[in-house]
């Protein structure tokens, strides 16, 4: 799972036919939504041998308006 200042990874045995919740449960670990490899998947995926589950936490501010802001910001410094 990701952090602001780090992630903390985990290693995990599951049976074949493991879903990304059996991971999530296995792990201790929750999150608001889930992706292998940087692609969104359901909780209902199933997993294949190597998969890295990711677990994404949410956005503290819309990118759009993160930009906006700091659009703003520069040209008040100008």
């Amino acid at each position: 799972m990701a952090y602001p200042d780090g992630a903390q990874a985990r290693s995990l045995n599951l049976p074949a036919g493991a879903t990304v919740r059996d991971a999530l449960a296995a792990s201790g670990l929750a999150g608001h939504a889930c992706g292998i490899f940087g692609k969104r998947v359901t909780l209902d995926r199933k997993l294949a041998e190597g998969d890295r589950v990711e677990i994404y936490r949410p956005l503290a501010l819309d990118p759009k308006e993160a930009r906006r802001r700091r659009v703003l910001h520069r040209k008040k410094r100008r």
